[in-house]
């Protein structure tokens, strides 16, 4: 073989290897670590910062009581998926008979998950008020319905948060699907 020959070889091969890093998904970005993965259909969800990680169940959640921040976790291995912060979610129990229907369709026996990250900014959807039942984003003062899709009612918000699908299996909430929309904030 030529050294022109040998070394375009290698050329290609180097190519080859590169682009298939590329497309293979997550791996060359480190996104096959299972805590920083999004929620997966089959997911339990648990409250953050609860060491015992027990998942949670619709009992669980007070009716138009503040949202419980909670992530979801792999029932296989336990893993929780707390890597990533846009893995937040707020679950919130709602009065039924209020929902939308499409809210209703992802609802689990009237409670409701959407992500914790505003799309307007990425800041935390942390507050609730209480009289009005609204998602409140105290940086730039959004506030979102979460008994219709948590539109977003006031401020800056570009778009509503996204939802996430649940079930109710023998007491606990499960995921029921992926969110309903992108997580995180829109660019300028």
């Amino acid at each position: 073989m030529k050294p022109d020959d040998a070394r375009r070889t290698l050329l290609k091969a180097t190519l080859g290897a590169g682009l298939g890093l590329y497309f293979m998904p997550g791996r060359a970005t480190g996104q096959d670590d299972p805590a920083s993965l999004r929620p997966m259909e089959g997911d339990a969800l648990v409250k953050a910062g609860d060491a015992s990680a027990k998942p949670l169940g619709p009992d669980d959640i007070q009716s138009g009581a503040k949202p419980v921040m909670a992530w979801a976790m792999d029932p296989a291995n336990g893993t929780v998926r707390n890597g990533s912060r846009l893995n937040q979610v707020l679950v919130m129990r709602l009065n039924p008979e209020k929902l939308t229907p499409e809210t209703q369709s992802r609802a689990a026996a009237g409670v409701v998950a959407y992500t914790a990250i505003c799309t307007h900014m990425g800041c935390e959807v942390d507050d609730w008020l209480e009289t009005e039942q609204r998602l409140y984003c105290p940086c730039h003062g959004s506030k979102f319905d979460p008994a219709d899709g948590a539109k977003v009612v006031e401020g800056e918000a570009p778009r509503p948060l996204p939802s996430l699908p649940l079930r109710a299996v023998e007491g606990r909430l499960i995921v029921a699907g992926p969110f309903t929309a992108r997580v995180g904030f829109e660019s300028a």
